[in-house]
């Protein structure tokens, strides 16, 4: 068995963004040589994701604002987490909401998806620098 890792490092211009990284994980896929096997992508920090699902722009903007109402940013007094001096308490909750990682299925060299599936890094306090694991194994 084969094991290939890559890192993709973001940093966003805003505090919440969803960024499509399907072409970066295909490319690094390709780069692995594996054929027949998984991919696990994940946020590795805790105020960012890495989920699954269709890349249109209305669902997006219907996340963000379905996001902000369970998890408003401010005021910023609704967290206990704030009171060590941070400010991201509510990026905390949205990032346990839409998930750390997931794990795509390769088959024949490519993604395993089924219809509309694409992968995105989702951002809840942005605006510095956070990256993600891309790591597959297979043969």
């Amino acid at each position: 068995m084969k094991s290939y890792r890559k890192e993709l490092w973001f940093n966003t211009k805003n505090r919440m963004e969803f960024v499509n990284i399907t072409s970066d994980v295909e490319r690094a896929l390709k780069e692995s040589g594996i054929k027949e096997g998984l991919c696990l992508i994940n946020a590795m920090h805790i105020t960012a994701s890495v989920f699954i699902n269709d890349n249109e722009s209305g669902l997006h903007e219907d996340y963000k604002k379905w996001l902000e109402e369970l998890a408003p940013h401010e005021p910023l007094s609704l967290y206990k987490h704030n009171l060590t001096g941070e400010d991201n308490g509510d990026a905390h909750l949205k990032r346990q909401v839409m998930g750390r990682e997931v794990v795509v299925a390769i088959t024949d060299g490519k993604l395993d998806f089924g219809p509309w599936e694409q992968i995105f890094y989702g951002e809840f306090d942005g605006r510095r620098k956070k990256r993600v694991l891309i790591k597959i194994i297979g043969e």
